[in-house]
């Protein structure tokens, strides 16, 4: 067997090759990250070893550092393996009691930990084309949050320029208000504002939800208003909210793409109550091929949702926190889903009403659900079967 350690970094990528024998069939040498230097990388291995099957070449995953030559390799038919950066940083010091780290170290390490068989599973093709989700998806999230703080602006603008609207409608971010906002960005606007023009204005945007009442009545809540008159918090009010219909026009886009390649996957996974296509392509894109895990309780391993443990002697620590390691993603996507899935399925609705009972706080019994979540999505993507309400 020839094992192929590989650090990889933006310009360059350091590369060890070792064999069975553990003998050092190619000591450390760097390639550039070009087509030329990931030529010359395939030509190093082909010349240690004929036969491709009995090769495994092995990198940690470093973001989009690593995504070229990861796809180079895999279209040239080398078993590939992507390494946690936190696995690899603990077999290295497993191996030694200095504090040593460096690119050409770390290339040796992924060489031996390939060599050693600790447990590792070659990327998939499935893994490496999840990639596209994975990015949709993160870039989904970026621009929510995004949004969301210029929804906060827009509050905290109303609330200088007609703190009376908040109480008038539902919420501010709704597509009426935000029109008579957008026209009329201050209650002094608003209240010099000829009537036909809000109540066709109002008539519009909510497709035909608010009528005269509501104009006469935002007007008359603005002529009385406390609110300041300020052009340029009036200004910034306008170019908020043209950034949030830009944004919600994007997302739309974003929701669509993500949309398309779910419809491919036919995953079990949208057939959980409460779980959507948003949620669902969240959660695979983060974890990736479920067969790549030996049982759910790698998967919480994985998302940093299984509790950290500390035992020494007579002590033991008797309040045992999540170690939040791995993917955020996937561990924001995972406990927001078991929320909605406790809201609309009625079998882990009273396994979260049992463990309430049980005295525990609502985030520590919402923590045993996502336990639960986790082993049906395991079956569930392991089987390809679709989830059955219990009867």
């Amino acid at each position: 067997m020839i094992c192929v350690g590989i650090d990889v970094a933006k310009d360059k990528h350091d590369c060890f090759i070792l064999n069975s024998e553990r003998e050092v069939l190619a000591d450390i040498f760097t390639i550039a990250n070009n087509m030329e230097g990931f030529t010359r990388l395939l030509q190093r291995i082909r010349d240690c070893a004929a036969d491709q099957s009995k090769i495994k070449v092995g990198l940690e995953a470093t973001g989009h550092y690593s995504y070229n030559i990861l796809g180079f390799l895999q279209g040239n038919g080398l078993p590939t393996y992507v390494l946690n950066p936190l696995h690899t940083n603990l077999y290295r010091k497993s191996l030694s009691l200095r504090k040593t780290k460096t690119d050409r170290v770390d290339a040796r390490t992924i060489a031996a930990m390939l060599m050693s068989d600790v447990g590792l599973k070659p990327y998939t093709d499935t893994a490496y084309h999840n990639e596209e989700l994975k990015s949709l998806t993160r870039y989904r999230f970026d621009k929510v949050r995004e949004r969301a703080k210029l929804k906060q602006s827009v509050s905290r603008l109303v609330c200088i320029l007609f703190p009376e609207l908040e109480k008038l409608v539902p919420t501010l971010h709704m597509a009426s208000v935000y029109a008579l906002l957008n026209e009329f960005p201050g209650s002094g606007q608003i209240a010099d504002a000829h009537l036909t023009r809000l109540k066709s204005l109002l008539h519009n945007a909510s497709k035909g939800h608010y009528g005269r009442d509501m104009a006469v009545e935002i007007r008359d809540a603005a002529k009385s208003s406390i609110g300041s008159v300020m052009p340029a918090k009036s200004l910034e009010l306008r170019h908020t909210i043209r950034l949030i219909r830009e944004l919600d026009a994007e997302i739309e886009e974003i929701e669509a793409a993500i949309e398309g390649i779910m419809d491919e996957l036919h995953s079990p996974i949208t057939t959980i109550p409460g779980i959507g296509f948003r949620m669902g392509a969240m959660i695979l894109a983060e974890a990736g091929n479920f067969a790549r895990f030996d049982s759910p309780d790698k998967v919480l391993a994985y998302a940093g949702l299984s509790p950290s443990t500390y035992q020494s002697g007579q002590l033991t620590n008797g309040y045992a926190h999540m170690e939040k390691r791995g993917s955020r993603y996937l561990r924001y996507a995972i406990y927001n889903a078991t929320k909605y899935v406790c809201h609309w399925d009625p079998a882990f609705a009273a396994y979260l009403a049992k463990k309430r009972a049980e005295g525990k706080h609502y985030n520590v019994a919402l923590s045993h659900a996502a336990k639960k979540l986790v082993r049906l999505i395991f079956a569930l993507e392991r089987s390809g079967e679709p989830y059955r309400l219990a009867v």
